[in-house]
């Protein structure tokens, strides 16, 4: 069976000759996050279930907490929020 021919790729030149990129190629850019998202998406998302769990078993205990009152639980809802935030950024 006959091979084809191979294409030759056609290459591109800058006419201004004062480009940074004189061959033409363009980089791809890195989609998604790096190395922290996942350490804080676990640590955003363990941080509101502790928070809330706290505050159910030992809220009244704890000054803070007590001053807060039901706004604990926006706080730790808040945080499991911001972490599934962060688990879309995650790849």
């Amino acid at each position: 069976m006959p091979e084809s021919r191979s294409r030759k790729k056609k290459r591109l030149t800058s006419k201004s000759g004062g480009g940074s990129q004189s061959s033409g190629e363009v980089k791809p850019r890195k989609v998604g996050g790096g190395r922290w998202v996942a350490p804080v998406m676990v640590f955003l998302l363990v941080a509101g279930l502790v928070w809330i769990v706290v505050y159910y078993i030992g809220g009244q205990d704890v000054p803070y907490m007590s001053d807060l009152g039901d706004w604990n639980l926006l706080i730790g809802m808040g945080a499991i929020m911001l972490g599934l935030l962060t688990a879309m950024k995650w790849e």
